[in-house]
């Protein structure tokens, strides 16, 4: 693990999903365009079964916009369906769904999800999911973050082998067994 600390830490406004006391915390910076992102999430799937009540998933945007041209835009569909309680089930869509990513394919996953879709307009519209966007991109800067996907755990940056879930859940649970 590098020297690299998380900025800022795990807030009210991030995506959360498992225990506020998981003695784990894992934030991925990701871009749903992202092939290696694309690899992660079924690995990270695995770990957050393996590792259960021991582990918080934290899932920040970090759109890489001049190589992925429907990050931006993908990252936003899930901010707006998190506006409607749905951002984990959008998210999921999107990575299971990574060859469908222009703008008419959002609107079908979003119909899909039984999204508001007059709402949905109306925040996609807003500049508050934009700049949600934004703001988890330009921590992942501060973070140090050059590529995606790039984990931090409890705060430090996880420089370990990710591509393997056992040996990435293993690495997780020595962290927990530390606390």
């Amino acid at each position: 693990m590098s020297g690299h600390g998380l900025k800022p830490p795990v807030g009210p406004s991030d995506h959360v999903e498992g225990p506020a006391d998981a003695p784990v915390t894992l934030v991925e910076y990701g871009d749903y365009q992202c092939p290696y992102c694309g690899e992660a999430y079924p690995i990270v799937k695995q770990v957050q079964k393996k590792l259960g009540a021991k582990l918080r998933f934290v899932f920040r945007n970090f759109p890489l916009a001049e190589a992925h041209p429907f990050a931006t835009g993908a990252a936003e569909m899930a901010e707006a369906a998190g506006l409607q309680d749905k951002f984990w089930q959008m998210h999921d869509m999107l990575y299971e769904h990574q060859d469908a990513l222009d703008p008419d394919s959002l609107v079908e996953h979003a119909r899909h999800l039984h999204l508001d879709m007059a709402k949905l307009k109306t925040t996609l519209g807003s500049s508050a999911v934009a700049e949600h966007v934004r703001s988890d991109f330009m921590s992942g800067v501060r973070s140090g973050v050059n590529g995606t996907p790039s984990f931090f755990v409890n705060g430090v940056r996880f420089d370990g082998n990710w591509t393997d879930a056992d040996e990435f859940a293993a690495a997780l649970e020595a962290v927990a067994n530390a606390v």
